[in-house]
């Protein structure tokens, strides 16, 4: 049930200040000196009011790995993150690459009740990368599938691509490629340049990431179909999508909060925490990304969310698996490296964490402006605290976050989904289907 909700003084988008009633799952009303008998009051003087986060790439591992996360869990951190809605990758076991597994996840979402659960389809079966799932039936499905990806790893096949590209055309989806040459990043432990030859680890070119997205822009182009990069990591990757996108091919990117914040530097204290898919890059590339994000070549910010059990960290670098948790710290780690630095403003934000995302995963229901009868999914964040983040900020099952010791500004105060409150206060509130 979505309750009656009486927001007052919220600075929406960080621009105007105004009241907010929610009342059915809607936004009622938006004015000044606004009332209604029996809402829930919420202060939110000082607070910027943005529509409920999405994330477009996330992993909640069930089925299969519910030791490292599960569908309830990962969306009660995406609630403690400002995220009403969140995508999820297809890497579980088995593998989402059937109707029946893609509307599981769906089902799973809807009885936790914390945020929207979009499953993404695996574009081959197996994700082996040998020949196409079964992508209409998992677009025709009750779960709706129109973004489909072998995340983890990367359709190297050019023939398959194109045909993979071809297929979804057909419905109106897209592909979501990691873009990983694996003939060029064989044994590969970190970033390919200084660093590595310093520590001694075998490097992970750039060009592994960037030959990737130049044969399937073109690809893209070629078949007249839309193509999205998943956590875009090098300047080069931004020239590339920045040619892209003037020449008139239909490609959107993303890029993790990770990498506008970490460079490869960070690596050399051995800590896995930071031993990432793909890996952290140079300052340079950190500056390019950051450029292309300010600039528009790249699309939104997706957090790549990857828990992992303490025993897959804990570990030496060679061997701990690839990946960290990002949903809670997503939007501070924004504030930090973009707004903070003037790159972006609170509407952007709302643009590259919300509406953007939402639009290119055809969710319907997210991402609205907020207006008079819009759905009610929103954030309300306060920018002017700041503090350590601890495993404290943490809701999921595992605490693999690269953050813990940083200081963050900002935090997360409340998230509204489907018109009720998942985060109040800053604490994750029990839903009563979860």
């Amino acid at each position: 049930m979505s309750e009656t909700l009486l927001i007052t003084g919220a600075a929406i988008e960080g621009s105007h200040r105004a009241d907010i009633i929610v009342d059915g799952g809607r936004i009622a009303e938006i004015g000044t000196g606004l009332s209604r008998a029996g809402a829930t009051r919420i202060d939110a003087d000082g607070l910027v009011a943005l529509p409920g986060l999405v994330d477009l790439h996330v992993h909640l591992r069930e089925p299969g790995f519910e030791a490292s996360e599960t569908i309830l869990t990962g969306t009660r951190a995406a609630a403690a993150g400002g995220f009403s809605a969140v995508f999820a990758m297809p890497n579980t076991v088995p593998v989402a690459d059937t109707a029946g597994v893609v509307e599981q996840e769906l089902a799973l979402g809807e009885a936790a009740g914390y945020a929207t659960v979009q499953p993404i389809g695996a574009v081959t079966v197996g994700q082996k990368g040998e020949r196409l799932a079964e992508l209409g039936a998992m677009a025709s499905s009750r779960a709706n599938v129109r973004v489909f990806s072998d995340d983890g790893s990367c359709v190297a096949d050019p023939l398959l691509m194109r045909r993979a590209l071809e297929y979804v055309k057909g419905f109106g989806g897209l592909i979501a490629q990691h873009a990983q040459d694996p003939r060029l990043t064989e044994g590969a432990q970190m970033n390919e340049g200084v660093v590595s030859a310093e520590l001694g680890l075998a490097g992970w070119p750039a060009v592994a990431e960037e030959s990737i997205i130049a044969r399937d822009v073109l690809l893209a182009e070629h078949v007249g179909s839309r193509l999205h990069v998943c956590h875009l990591s090098t300047a080069g990757s931004v020239d590339i999508i920045r040619w892209a996108k003037a020449r008139g091919i239909d490609v959107t990117a993303e890029v993790t909060p990770h990498h506008l914040l970490y460079s490869d530097e960070k690596v050399r204290g051995y800590d896995a925490r930071y031993k990432v898919n793909p890996p952290l890059r140079r300052a340079e590339d950190v500056e390019a990304v950051r450029a292309g994000l300010a600039d528009g070549t790249i699309d939104i910010v997706a957090t790549d969310h990857a828990p992992h059990p303490e025993e897959s960290k804990s570990c030496e670098w060679h061997a701990a698996a690839h990946g960290m948790v990002g949903l809670e710290s997503a939007l501070r780690v924004v504030h930090k490296t973009m707004v903070g630095t003037g790159l972006l403003d609170w509407a952007d934000v709302a643009r590259v964490m919300s509406k953007k995302p939402a639009g290119i995963g055809q969710l319907p229901g997210h991402g609205e402006d907020i207006a008079e009868g819009g759905a009610a999914e929103l954030t309300l964040y306060d920018p002017s605290v700041k503090g350590v983040f601890t495993a404290a900020d943490l809701r999921g099952r595992s605490e693999n976050s690269p953050y813990l010791g940083d200081e963050l500004p900002g935090r997360t105060m409340w998230t509204i989904h489907r018109g009720r409150a998942t985060l109040a206060d800053g604490e994750i509130v029990e839903q009563e289907n979860a």
